[in-house]
This record gives C-alpha cells, sequence and structure tokens, in this order.
C-alpha cells in the first residue's frame, strides 16, 4: 500500500449516527483497513484506489458471526469493541470487559437529587464480556475480505471466551488467580468502573499463540498494566484460557507509561507499540510508547528503563480528539508509518464532510 497523504479520508455509507464520532479500534489486514466503534455491535472493511481516501465502506453484523451474550436484551446495543487484531485468517476483537458508570453531563437538566441518583447507578453492559476471533477469507467469486461464521469442511470457525452479561473466563480467572482468591494487583478493581480507574480493557495485539490485552485503568502508583494470554484452539468452536507457570491463566505485564493508561497496542516485529492516554475521562496526553523486544518475555514483568521507549507525542484536543486506535501501515517502502483514529473527532475532521472522517499518519522514528 502506497499512501499518498497524512491525512487520509476514511469514507463511509450510511453509517451509524454513532460510527465515525466514536471509532475505537483499527487494524491493516493486508490492504484493508478494518475499523470499529466501541458504541456498536459490527466492525467496518475499508480499502483505498488512490492512496487519499478510504472508501469501499462494508459493515458486518458481529451478532450474525458471534453468540453475544446480551443479544435480545436490552444491553444489546454494543460491544465496546476496544481493540482488533488480525493473525492467521482471524479477526481478533476485544470488548472493554469493564463496568459503566451513569453519565451526568454539565447542562443535564433535571433537579440535583435526580442526577446525584444517576451518577450513582453502575450497570452490566454484557456484551462487552468478549474476547473473540472471527474468520476472516477472501471471497471466491468477489475476491473480497469477509467475515465468515465457520466454512464447512474447514476448522475455521468463530470462537469466544465462555461468558455471560457480567462476566467471562478473564474476569473469573482475574477473581480467583491466588489460590482461588483475587488478584492482589486486579481483583479489587473489577468492581469499579472504568473511567473511574476500574478494570477497563483497552488494546489488543496477537503475535502467534500470545495475544496482548491492554488495560486503561486500572493504573498502579503510575505503572500501567498489559496482560498477556494464551488460548487453547483445539476444539475450534471456543477459545479456552491456558495457564502458564505461575497457575494463574495471565501474565502480567507492568509498563512506566509515566501515569497514563493503555489506549491500544499493536506489534511491529517483536515490539509491541503502546497507545497511552489518560485513565478518566478528561484531555491529556497521548504518547505512542516502544515496548522492544515485548515477544522475549517468558514471565510476570516490570517495563521500565531502555526496554520502553517514546516514539510519538500526539496531537489531542480540547474536550475532543482523542488518539484512540492505532494500526501499523503496510508499505513497500523502508519507512514505517502508524495510522492513527480519534474519539470524538474535532471539528476540523468532519466539517464539510459528509459521512466521513480525517485520520492522521505518523513517521515511526528509525
Amino acid at each position: 500500500m502506497k499512501l499518498k497523504t497524512n491525512k487520509p479520508l476514511l469514507q463511509f455509507q450510511n453509517p451509524s449516527d454513532k460510527l465515525m464520532d466514536s471509532l475505537s479500534a483499527a487494524v491493516f489486514a493486508g490492504d484493508d483497513l478494518w475499523v470499529a466503534s466501541d458504541e456498536m455491535t459490527s466492525v467496518e472493511r475499508l480499502s483505498t484506489d488512490d492512496g487519499l481516501v478510504f472508501q469501499h465502506h462494508r459493515s458486518f453484523l458481529l451478532n450474525n458471526l458471534l453468540n453475544l451474550p446480551a443479544e435480545g436484551t436490552d444491553f444489546d446495543q454494543e460491544i465496546d469493541i476496544e481493540g482488533l487484531a488480525f493473525q492467521d485468517s482471524y479477526l481478533w476483537l476485544v470488548g472493554s470487559h469493564s463496568l459503566k458508570r451513569k453519565r451526568v453531563g454539565k447542562d443535564d437538566p433535571g433537579t440535583d437529587a435526580k442526577l446525584i441518583k444517576k451518577l450513582g447507578t453502575v450497570e452490566n453492559d454484557g456484551n462487552r464480556f468478549i474476547l473473540a476471533r472471527v474468520p476472516l477469507i477472501k471471497d471466491s467469486q468477489t475476491g473480497e475480505q469477509v467475515l465468515v461464521k465457520s466454512i464447512e469442511g474447514q476448522s475455521l470457525e468463530s470462537s469466544s471466551l465462555s461468558g455471560d452479561t457480567k462476566s467471562n473466563a478473564l474476569t473469573n480467572a482475574v477473581r480467583e488467580a491466588e489460590a482461588g482468591n483475587e488478584d492482589v494487583h486486579l481483583g479489587s478493581f473489577l468492581d469499579i468502573p472504568g473511567k473511574d480507574n476500574g478494570f477497563d480493557i483497552e488494546g489488543l495485539a496477537v503475535s502467534g499463540d500470545r495475544i496482548f490485552v491492554g488495560l486503561r485503568g486500572p493504573v498502579l502508583r503510575g505503572w500501567a498494566v498489559v496482560l498477556e494470554l494464551s488460548v487453547d484452539t483445539s476444539d475450534s468452536s471456543q477459545l479456552v484460557l491456558k495457564k502458564f507457570e505461575s497457575g494463574r491463566a495471565y501474565r502480567k505485564h507492568f509498563l512506566d507509561l509515566t501515569g497514563l493508561g493503555v489506549r491500544e497496542l499493536c506489534f511491529q516485529g517483536s515490539d509491541l507499540l503502546v497507545l497511552a492516554g489518560p485513565t478518566m475521562s478528561l484531555d491529556g496526553p497521548s504518547i505512542l510508547y516502544r515496548w522492544r523486544d515485548a515477544l522475549s518475555e517468558t514471565g510476570d514483568s516490570l517495563i521500565r528503563g531502555n526496554r520502553l521507549s517514546m516514539d510519538l507525542e500526539l496531537p489531542f484536543g480540547k474536550g475532543n480528539d482523542h488518539p484512540e486506535a492505532v494500526a501499523i501501515v503496510p508499505s513497500e517502502e523502508s519507512s514505517s508509518r502508524v495510522l492513527i483514529l480519534y474519539d470524538s473527532p474535532g471539528p476540523e475532521r468532519t466539517e464539510g464532510l459528509v459521512d466521513a472522517v480525517i485520520a492522521d499518519v505518523f513517521d515511526l522514528p528509525n
């Protein structure tokens, strides 16, 4: 792929009103760009003919491809997708696994008593507890990449961790990590809403049989957390967490991101790029870090010093333009670039456009 601009346009066709304001994850599979919103239950495919505009939009509804825990309930409006990855003919996705506190805006109508009561309401959105993969294949007739539930006669099949509307195998593993007791670092945060520094997944990266999920929260005395998982896929219809040498179903990696939480992950070779930003709902620094040789780790780790470097300081807005997704741009050139998508894009990204939003592309340091 040869992009001819650092400001590519993403052109959607008949999108939901929420889509362009809530893009939360991105990944390239070949030359196709796949993106997702944290307020919908679909993933979107785009491609470019001219290196300037990503178009040819097609939406894939995930309730046609996966058994969503909250399907048919009042909470079946979103999955809160916070990460996408592509590996070995599968598109991987992860939900936030977080609780949600009711939002009270500064201009919300109602009495103080009513709004205070609303602020005290915490909910489970059942589809948030999902880690899944869906077969991504080339359609034999059109040549386009498509998502399918399964392929008859082959082992390719959609699958996810077991779970329901309130938890799944991963959150259960955190609750029972220490000889049946909750994880000493993370367990107490499972019952705290994500935007309150509670347990909140944002970011997914897959390399071989190793799966990394980043936590926006909790941040522990300035240390961010990335969990490493491995799954048994011998039964292609389900994902089952394997246990590591510690006896836990995950490894814990603590990263010195100067007090920021993880907002996205993606691999570049054996290095893991970590998009970091505020844990709370506020404007603040957005930095792309490089965790050098992340795949060399064989146990829990503390990542600091020369193992962790700053690649980019990213722009962010005032009440908008929050960097939320990062993807390595496939290229024949020697230089490396990343595509950045923004949550709540500012007016300069949408003004005068119809069903479109402007992204950013940045060169990575050599």
